[in-house]
């Protein structure tokens, strides 16, 4: 077995042994996260270049799609690079940061998904109040609020679990550094740490939820109450993917996580591991903007005062 004081390295389960199967998953991740970052950069882009979406809905979601692009590229390039050069071997360090950054990504996540809920239901059930609630002030202190707790809170989670021995392997059935996969190779008593584990990712991902879930029944109440048919779809067109989207990242990182480290790792596990890590960053650009008659109006928008430039700079030439 190896001694704890001498773990200076970890290494990653890739999905299949078989050469033809780990390049098909490399391929297929690499397409996944290119999509990612071109559909949440053409986001910011989008937001940041259009004055009539400086708004707080807006600028939440230039700072999810900020956030989903640095999320994905923690574990993805990763693990791709590994499955492509045969190689699983990460430092402690990397592990660490891994741990560190996932858990930050993940949690600020969350608070800016029910910051965008607490936006909309302010939007439909208080629209006379909404400019002073959500004013830009405010937006920006929620913003650094969250980084800043997101930055304990990953610390936290972090310090708890390097600071246990690993001594019975140093093999992680994982495709990347995460929590449950370290408390397996712990070789001392990690019902504390479990504990302390458990009792914050169910606080703050199960009152975040809970807030979500409390904003859309508010939201869906006010919606009945229309008059209109195409303003009650619009409107449950909107919150329903956010709704799926929430309940998939929650459900899948709380199986994940909230386990106890006693039950054997699973291929299943690495597949449930994909909907916190990479499903969310894939589908918010398309349930949240592009979906979105402003953003794809922006977009046209953008795109024709760019091409009419190029055109103009073409016939001065």
């Amino acid at each position: 077995m190896l001694n704890s004081t001498m773990m200076i390295e970890f290494l990653l389960m890739g999905f299949s042994d078989e050469w033809e199967l780990r390049v098909l998953h490399a391929v297929s991740f690499s397409l996944m996260y290119f999509v990612t970052l071109i559909g949440n950069f053409l986001i910011v882009i989008v937001t940041t270049l259009d004055k009539s979406l400086h708004t707080p809905m807006y600028f939440f979601l230039r700072n999810l799609s900020i956030l989903d692009a640095c999320y994905i590229s923690v574990t993805v390039p990763n693990s791709c690079v590994n499955n492509l050069l045969d190689s699983s071997v990460i430092s402690k360090a990397g592990c660490v940061a891994q741990v560190f950054l996932v858990v930050f990504f993940v949690y600020v996540e969350l608070l800016f998904l029910t910051f965008m809920a607490h936006d909309r239901y302010v939007a439909i059930c208080q629209p006379l109040h909404y400019p002073v609630i959500m004013n830009p002030r405010v937006c920006v202190q929620m913003t650094l609020a969250s980084i800043l707790s997101g930055l304990v809170y990953s610390g936290f989670q972090t310090g708890i679990t390097f600071r246990l021995p690993f001594c019975h392997s140093n093999v992680i059935h994982q495709f990347f550094c995460d929590i449950p996969s370290l408390l397996k190779l712990s070789c001392s008593d990690t019902f504390g740490t479990e504990m302390m584990i458990f009792a914050s990712g169910l606080g703050s991902g199960g009152s975040c939820f809970i807030f979500i879930i409390r904003s859309y029944i508010h939201i869906f109440s006010t919606v009945l109450k229309f008059p209109s048919g195409n303003n009650r779809a619009k409107a449950f067109s909107t919150c329903m993917p956010h709704i799926l989207v929430v309940s998939v990242f929650l459900t899948s990182g709380f199986y994940v996580y909230l386990r106890p480290s006693r039950i054997s790792a699973t291929r299943w596990d690495m597949i449930l591991s994909v909907f916190y890590s990479i499903i969310p960053p894939l589908f918010n650009p398309v349930i949240y903007s592009l979906r979105n008659e402003q953003i794809k109006c922006a977009i046209r928008k953008i795109m024709r005062k760019y091409f009419d430039q190029a055109i103009y700079r073409k016939l001065r030439r």
